[in-house]
């Protein structure tokens, strides 16, 4: 039978210049190179400009979406912008990259679930493009994370960086099979009952301010191999596939030994796994599409490659999406 997939036309990404090493972070906290590259994979991260926005970055990585994609922004009828640092309380940092870009029809809004931000924005679009109410789509995982870090914590200001990373999403026909290329798949969840291990301590409805980044990095470790591994299960049964028939997984790329520990409980190859968190650290909800994007740039990604993205962040929120190339 044949239905709408959302196909992937094209892929973006932008980092802001500034580049901070682990040397610069030892300048700042008691850590060093060292110590930050055995417990999380990072050598060094970008860091947005004074004045650089969320939105700067997003718009970027669009615009570059939208060259390789071919597609006019006048053409495209739907932006979801997945981040947990907007410019703004609201409006929301979609329509600021949706004015941005020029395009004045359709829908844009914004979507919160942390570091799972663009699998749950990928969900969100395929299931408006799947029912016509929209056609082409743009969705967007920014973040200036730098800006809500507490920067006297060892444990959690390393860990993160800035940066975008875009796709463009078009409705089209397909016969309705597993082969077909588009999101095949996608599930997301979310547990609220853990909030107090990664969190952020304030916000405009508690404390009247933005507050900073807390977090319990051993709980969370726990956590996400946990959880990750059985939405990344849950899909291939849902599929039929198994671990070995995906070309490629792209995930979030919170740290190193959270990604070992996944790919030994999926018992997954090394050269499968795409990993930037070494130059970009933690971007949040833009480290799948920033990850995404290397992969296209390296050619790691061809027609009819399958692909998994999955992700876990702060809420608990997490999941999984299965997209053929």
């Amino acid at each position: 039978m044949a239905v709408n997939r959302s196909v992937i036309r094209g892929v973006g990404a932008y980092v802001p210049k500034r580049v901070m090493t682990n040397a610069d972070m030892a300048k700042i906290v008691d850590t060093t190179d060292d110590w930050i590259v055995e417990r999380t994979g990072i050598h060094s991260r970008h860091i947005a400009e004074e004045g650089e926005k969320t939105s700067d970055l997003g718009i970027a990585a669009c615009r570059q979406a939208l060259v390789r994609s071919g597609i006019d922004p006048l053409d495209i009828d739907l932006v979801i912008c997945a981040t947990a640092t907007p410019d703004r309380t609201f409006p929301a940092t979609a329509t600021r990259i949706q004015a941005g870009l020029g395009i004045n029809r359709g829908a844009a809004f914004d979507v919160q679930a942390v570091c799972s931000g663009f699998v749950y924005a990928l969900t969100v679009a395929d299931s408006l493009l799947r029912t016509g109410q929209f056609r082409r789509a743009l969705v967007v995982g920014a973040e200036t994370f730098s800006r809500i870090l507490d920067w006297s914590d060892r444990g959690t200001c390393v860990l993160f960086g800035d940066g975008a990373g875009a796709v463009v999403l078009e409705a089209q026909p397909t016969h309705g099979t597993r082969e077909d290329r588009g999101i095949l798949f996608s599930r997301i969840r979310s547990d609220g009952r853990f909030e107090d291990l990664l969190y952020v301590d304030g916000g405009p409805g508690s404390t009247k301010t933005t507050g900073h980044l807390r977090m319990n990095g051993r709980e969370v470790f726990r956590h996400a191999v946990q959880k990750i591994s059985g939405v990344i299960e849950e899909t291939l049964v849902a599929t039929g596939y198994a671990a070995d028939e995906i070309d490629l997984f792209v995930p979030h790329q919170a740290n190193k030994r959270i990604l070992d520990g996944i790919a030994r409980k999926l018992n997954v190859g090394p050269e499968k796994i795409v990993v930037t968190l070494g130059k970009h650290g933690n971007t949040s909800a833009a480290s799948i599409p920033l990850a995404l994007n290397q992969a296209f740039e390296e050619r790691r990604l061809k027609e009819g490659s399958l692909v998994l993205m999955e992700a876990m962040g702060g809420g608990f929120t997490w999941g999984a999406v299965l997209a053929r190339w």
